[in-house]
């Protein structure tokens, strides 16, 4: 059992373990997925705004994704913003739909992609061990001010390292969940 003054520690740690995930979602694995154009940016109406919203991203088929324009005169703006998006994407326009076809990830490709996997997983742990030097520092502080005892310093601190080392465990789960993902032909 957590300290209840833990807890918002524990929940930044679990928000670095979401945007880890969203990461891993932005990168291409050998199947087509809806979260792989999460990060493209549209110019719209004056101003950027995701494609998402200005359209409906679907997957019919493994290889394939589509984005359903809602409004005609986007189409050609979608169309740039995914060719420009540096995904290596390469999409055709065919009336209100744009078709972006997933070419087959060379195995020179996927160890590229693992890298940047290993590299976006490191972050993640920077993030959690960022968190856990925040809690010690606050743990410091409360046994400064004499509102915890130095026995109880130690247990908070124990339950912290405790939550750090669970995150970096998930972090490395994830890693590796996606590093496979990444390599399956």
């Amino acid at each position: 059992m957590t300290d209840p003054r833990l807890n918002d520690f524990s929940r930044r740690m679990d928000g670095a373990l979401e945007a880890l995930r969203k990461e891993f979602g932005g990168l291409r694995t050998g199947r087509a997925s809806a979260g792989l154009l999460d990060p493209v940016q549209v110019s719209a109406y004056g101003s950027t705004m995701p494609l998402n919203q200005v359209g409906t991203v679907s997957v019919p088929e493994p290889r394939m994704i589509t984005v359903q324009v809602w409004d005609k005169g986007m189409v050609s703006a979608v169309e740039k913003a995914i060719r420009d998006s540096g995904l290596g994407l390469n999409p055709a326009s065919d009336g209100n739909t744009v078709r972006v076809p997933l070419p087959e990830l060379s195995q020179e490709r996927r160890q590229e992609l693992t890298k940047i996997a290993h590299k976006y997983a490191e972050q993640g742990r920077v993030a959690v061990r960022n968190v856990r030097r925040d809690g010690m520092d606050y743990l410091k502080k409360l046994e400064k001010d004499h509102e915890i005892s130095e026995d109880e310093h130690k247990k908070l601190a124990d339950q912290m390292q405790k939550l750090t080392d669970e995150h970096v465990k998930k972090v490395d789960e994830a890693l590796a969940t996606k590093e496979k993902e990444i390599l399956q032909v």
